[in-house]
């Protein structure tokens, strides 16, 4: 039996580094799959200290930045971008279980954290 000939290499993917706006795009709908969907309900409220539960708060909260952390970090090449993403996200969740800002600030800075990855990123 004759084998079939080899297919034919697949051409490379595009870089995102080269196409900041596809980059940013793929940014933002990782963050709201990483905060509307993948996030649990238990989440979203144990990850505030006070709120009670099983697991310590503190570790909800690094969790929920890691899936950030490693969405950003997959994306965009940069595991040292992932890291900055994990740390401000999870500080920026702590200001609003704090009480000191709410969800629409809240959301518009996670937004800009993505913008600033993709500044940075050309850099890196």
């Amino acid at each position: 039996m004759i084998a079939p000939p080899p297919l034919p290499p697949l051409p490379p993917l595009p870089s995102v580094a080269s196409d900041p706006l596809g980059l940013l795009l793929l940014l933002v709908f990782a963050h709201f799959i990483g905060d509307f969907v993948l996030q649990s309900d238990r989440m979203a409220r144990e990850k505030c200290p006070c709120r009670g539960g099983a697991v310590p708060w503190g570790w909800w909260l690094a969790a929920h930045g890691s899936t950030h952390g490693m969405a950003v970090a997959l994306l965009t090449g940069a595991p040292l971008l992932g890291l900055a993403e994990a740390l401000l996200h999870a500080l920026i969740d702590r200001l609003k279980c704090a009480g000191r800002i709410g969800l629409p600030l809240d959301q518009l800075l996670h937004l800009a954290c993505k913008a600033l990855w993709v500044a940075l990123l050309p850099r890196l």
